[in-house]
């Protein structure tokens, strides 16, 4: 039976849906904390996410919950000497460490005891110090994960003004010598700061003061600077994992995201990693600080896109998967209701088939026109001006007749046209009037074949008669279909006469 452990909580961090923590034995029968969370539904695998120098598992309650959004199982522990676990120094504030191998054995210890709870496949998800023990451990024959996404690890340290090599030998004789649990001098040792001003971890004010919070609501998560025993611990661990034929063994996929602006680990040494893992991924997160996943949403998406594409991989959705292809199968069904609409795509292009199908009764027009071919081409011409075409239409037969008589006629005629607009713009109810003054000016350019002037003044009473019954016929069918009435009246030869006004419009149109 498992022995219940406690998890800190705060307003600002709230312990994630389906979460319990409990006690487990370590190296040596040391008491560890781990913390495992369960997804709604089915499971599609398990994160065994590792935190960093001086965090607690409570830091990662955001993490937490989008592994679990994601539809994954979530085991998150303590390390020896952080967080609830059992701590090496009596000094609780002292981050201290006697070798990688230790870790390596509660690493183990802590999958041994949950590994019936932890459905596969397994992704491993490292933060500095845990990313680096991690990757440690898939060197030292840890074969039961998928993959792995590490978040700035610490696969190199950041010696400041004194050189590695130097600091990596002060390390090692201060331990040999028996100060391995002193502090390292220099280093900031205030672990209940709040500066968020002076801090190198994250850009990200809310989130630096959540974690502020946790720690002045549980003191016991506290962590200081770290001693001469884990500088050297951490120098061993590193200098394992620069040796190119021991990262050639891991064959899995293992992504690196390295915070550009990280001031603690070297980023030099992810480059490397990356290149030696034989399917070893390195993303850069532009201007990022140490902590990615505590760092403001655009940098942090940065991570969670690559957790998301390498699990879209190892570990795709079991349960939603068969649903969208469900979906994606019922929408064509529901398609041909849909087509209904697109059948009423030709509408808009009817109306203008009326006008292609109007065409072919204009083209008819030069069979009719039987004239010479300089009235062929001018009929051709005037379909263009499509408002007044049954005018145009009987123009032609005046301009076969006398080709040459409408030059004079169109420049004594101008002012007439502009003379029959006003008439037709005043009422349509006077459309004899507007056909009886061009009709009598329309006399004298053919008074040659005309017998006697005198003869034509007696008929315009007959001939007004006669016009008033027809001309409206042909000036109200330009309305509803202008080329429709201009065919259909082309056949009668009384329209003839008052066809010779439109020769006069030819300069208007030109």
């Amino acid at each position: 039976m498992a022995e219940l452990a406690p998890l800190v909580t705060t307003p600002d961090a709230p312990v994630p849906p389906g979460g319990a923590a409990e006690w487990f034995r370590g190296a040596g029968g040391a008491r560890l904390r781990a913390a495992l969370f369960v997804p709604e539904g089915r499971a599609r695998g398990s994160v065994i996410l590792s935190p960093g120098r001086t965090e607690a598992i409570e830091k990662y309650y955001e993490t937490i919950g989008d592994f679990l959004e994601r539809g994954f199982v979530v085991l998150a522990h303590d390390w020896r000497g952080q967080g609830l676990s059992a701590r090496e120094l009596g000094d609780r504030l002292k981050g201290h460490a006697r070798g990688y191998k230790t870790f390596l054995a509660d690493f183990q210890a802590l999958l041994r005891t949950f590994a019936d709870r932890l459905p596969k496949p397994w992704i491993a998800v490292g933060h500095s110090m845990g990313g680096c023990l991690t990757l440690l451990a898939m060197a030292h024959g840890e074969k039961r994960f998928a993959a792995a996404v590490l978040s700035a690890p610490m696969l190199g340290v950041q010696t400041g003004k004194v050189s590695p090599k130097a600091a990596r030998w002060a390390a090692r004789l201060n331990t040999w010598f028996g100060r391995a649990n002193r502090y390292v001098p220099g280093q900031p040792n205030d672990p209940f700061a709040d500066d968020f001003e002076a801090n190198v971890l994250t850009h990200d004010r809310a989130r630096f003061a959540r974690n502020c919070g946790l720690i002045a609501a549980e003191p016991q998560l506290a962590l200081g600077a770290p001693t001469w025993g884990w500088l050297d611990f951490a120098f061993r661990a590193t200098a394992y994992l620069a040796r190119p034929d021991r990262l050639r063994g891991i064959t899995v996929p293992v992504v690196i995201l390295s915070a550009e602006d990280d001031r603690l680990v070297d980023n030099a040494a992810q480059d490397a990693a990356a290149r030696h893992l034989p399917q070893g991924k390195l993303i850069r997160v532009p201007g990022a600080f140490h902590e990615i996943l505590m760092e403001t949403d655009p940098m942090r998406k940065i991570f969670m896109r690559a957790f998301d594409a390498l699990t879209g991989r190892v570990a795709p959705k079991p349960a939603e998967a068969p649903k969208r292809v469900e979906a994606a199968s019922a929408e064509p069904a529901a398609a041909p209701p849909a087509a209904a609409p697109v059948a009423l795509a030709p509408e808009p292009v009817a109306p203008e088939a009326v006008t292609p199908s109007d065409k072919p009764k204009t083209a008819r027009k030069p069979a009719a026109a039987k004239s010479p071919a300089a009235p062929a081409k001018a009929a051709a011409k005037k379909p263009a001006a499509a408002k007044k075409p049954a005018v145009a239409a009987e123009a032609k037969p005046a301009a076969a007749k006398k080709p040459a008589a409408k030059a004079p006629a169109a420049k004594k005629s101008e002012p007439k046209p502009a003379a029959a607009k006003a008439a037709a713009k005043t009422s349509a109810k006077t459309p004899v009037k507007a056909e009886a003054k061009p009709a009598t000016k329309a006399v004298k350019p053919p008074a040659a074949k005309a017998k006697a002037a005198t003869a034509k003044a007696a008929e315009k009473t007959t001939a007004t008669k006669a016009a008033a019954t027809k001309a409206p016929a042909a000036k109200a069918a330009p309305k509803p279909a202008p080329a429709k009435a201009a065919a259909s009246k082309a056949h009668t030869p009384k329209t003839t006469a008052p066809a010779k006004k439109p020769a006069a419009k030819k300069p208007v149109a030109q």
